[in-house]
């Protein structure tokens, strides 16, 4: 087995710099018989360097990473068609909303007017004139044909609450607007990730099921056997943060999460509940007086005259239709289906807001929490209160006060 030895190994140094600065240099000489015979150095790394076969050093070189730009222009362009998407859906909705607030103000001058014409010629198809003149049956007949009219579009509004209807799209339209800006925002902050792409089409797909575009099939029940909520977001999954740390989260901050929570619970939202039960009672009374009282002032008046009745038929038909007129202007005049959907919609805003803290209090690993101080400021926003009014409402709802002596709401906005 061959051996090399190293020849000539020497060190020289010289001082080149006038500033006494010294320079070392090493070199290395393998005797010429050696190389002729073929024998090769093995390649050796020097923190950087490499010695390669003719002995010169060379700079090492780590293989390229591979590029991402394509997939995040991949990314950007869903986000972009999704934005498109949304703000299409949000001009559709807005234009329905003004559709269907118009249909609410020309049925109830519509129907109000029908009625009271058909009232006024059923007085005056009794007025007794001796002979039968054939005049006063031709507004004895006008008056039941107006009535049943006013009677069928009764039913049709009782039934899709053109109110309500109105209220459903200008809601929609708000939260389509509020889910663009939200989008825009992600966007001008950093690049989008395949998680904001999924979770934006969630959000989409929940916007279109809670607020449908379609009148028939499809329309939100308005007559709902049990109050809840109106749901318009997916299932709340706290964002996780690139910071280290505790992430901006305190027993202190956890503390006061769950206070605002049981506030939430108890008040706030119980209160919409409640209040929406009530109102959702009232509409179902006047959209079944309404129609009712008109078609008894209809049948009334096909009843006029006739001698066996005497005066009643003509009574129950003038106060019939006045009647009915002043319910249906109460209901859709007074926009109670609207009043109820309003309602609906506080009561959902409040549950999701008690969902997004459920969500985050419930992940132990604070990384894959929100930023806690972030959370905390649009908590105290979305309440109307400021961060030291939200404190003292944690303080206010403890562990040891009950839900009943609990005299303060959370919100301060509605």
């Amino acid at each position: 087995m061959a051996t090399l030895q190293a020849q000539n190994l020497f060190f020289s140094s010289s001082s080149s710099s006038p500033s006494g600065h010294r320079k070392l240099r090493a070199s290395l000489h393998v005797p010429a018989n050696l190389r002729t015979k073929g024998v090769s150095l093995p390649k050796l790394n020097l923190g950087g360097l490499s010695l390669r076969q003719d002995d010169t050093a060379t700079s090492f070189t780590q293989p390229p990473r591979p590029t991402t730009a394509s997939e995040d222009e991949h990314l950007v362009s869903k986000i972009h068609a999704i934005l498109d998407a949304v703000a299409d859906r949000a001009e559709m909705h807005a234009i329905i909303g003004a559709q269907r607030n118009d249909w609410n103000h020309l049925f109830t001058n519509s129907i109000n007017a029908i009625s009271l014409t058909a009232s006024l010629m059923a007085g005056i198809s009794s007025i007794p004139v001796g002979e039968a003149a054939p005049h006063l049956l031709a507004f004895k007949l006008s008056s039941v044909i107006l009535f049943t009219a006013a009677t069928g579009m009764m039913l049709i509004t009782s039934k899709i609450q053109p109110s309500q209807l109105a209220e459903e799209q200008r809601n929609a339209t708000r939260l389509w607007k509020q889910l663009g800006r939200s989008i825009e925002t992600t966007l001008v902050l950093r690049a989008p990730t395949q998680r904001d792409v999924d979770e934006v089409m969630e959000k989409v797909l929940a916007l279109d099921k809670a607020y449908p575009l379609p009148l028939l099939p499809g329309m939100l029940e308005k007559f709902p056997e049990i109050v809840e909520p109106t749901r318009w977001w997916p299932k709340s999954q706290p964002k996780q943060s690139p910071q280290a740390g505790s992430n901006g989260w305190s027993h202190e901050l956890e503390e006061e999460m769950r206070g605002i929570l049981r506030v939430l619970k108890a008040k706030d939202e119980q209160q919409y509940i409640t209040l929406g039960k009530l109102v959702l009672n009232m509409n179902k009374t006047l959209a079944i007086s309404g129609p009712l009282l008109a078609g008894l002032a209809a049948i009334s008046s096909g009843l006029i005259g006739a001698p066996a009745l005497g005066p009643m038929p003509a009574f129950l038909g003038v106060i019939g239709g006045v009647l009915a007129t002043a319910v249906h202007t109460l209901e859709h005049g007074g926009q109670v289906g609207m009043v109820f959907e309003l309602f609906r919609n506080c009561a959902g805003y409040y549950r999701r807001l008690q969902e997004e803290i459920e969500s985050n209090l419930g992940e132990t690993d604070v990384q894959k929490r929100e930023n806690g101080e972030l959370f905390e400021m649009k908590a105290a926003l979305q309440l109307g209160r400021s961060l030291s009014d939200l404190k003292g409402l944690a303080t206010y709802a403890s562990p040891s006060c009950e839900d009943e002596d609990m005299k303060e709401f959370a919100g301060k906005l509605f």
